[in-house]
């Protein structure tokens, strides 16, 4: 029975590792950059792999791009619109066309449902547009 517990624990633990090494990220622009439109914006993750819309592979998903928008909660789907920006395609950059002024941009990684891997998958930056 300790053997079990053991097994049990170790793989709690190697589970709980690879989650906490999954994340989002701006690669460009960076968080507080004054930039010119259209804004180039590059995406990474770590810990998953990006595949297109429809594909329900463990541990992979496309990214969203929110422009002045709240994060998804886990489970939801993100919805289309003007402020949420869907890269159904895998895509890992992109160029916005935004008007000047002030704007938080969040990056959301969904699976492929367009369902939210929440707020550990998901990266917040402000930008400026001159």
């Amino acid at each position: 029975m300790m053997k079990k517990i053991a097994a049990v624990a170790a793989l709690l633990t190697i589970s709980a590792a690879a989650f906490a090494q999954q994340s989002v990220s701006f690669v460009e622009p960076a968080d507080g950059a004054t930039v010119t439109s259209p804004v180039k914006v590059k995406f990474a993750v770590t810990g998953m792999e990006v595949k297109p819309a429809g594909d329900m592979t463990a541990n992979t998903g496309h990214h969203h791009l929110l422009i002045n928008a709240a994060p998804v909660k886990a489970g939801e789907v993100v919805p289309a619109d003007e402020h949420h920006i869907h890269f159904g395609k895998g895509q890992t950059e992109t160029e916005v066309k935004l008007a000047p002024g002030t704007y938080v941009l969040s990056m959301q990684f969904a699976n492929g449902l367009h369902q939210s891997y929440g707020p550990g998958m998901s990266k917040d930056i402000k930008i400026t547009v001159k």
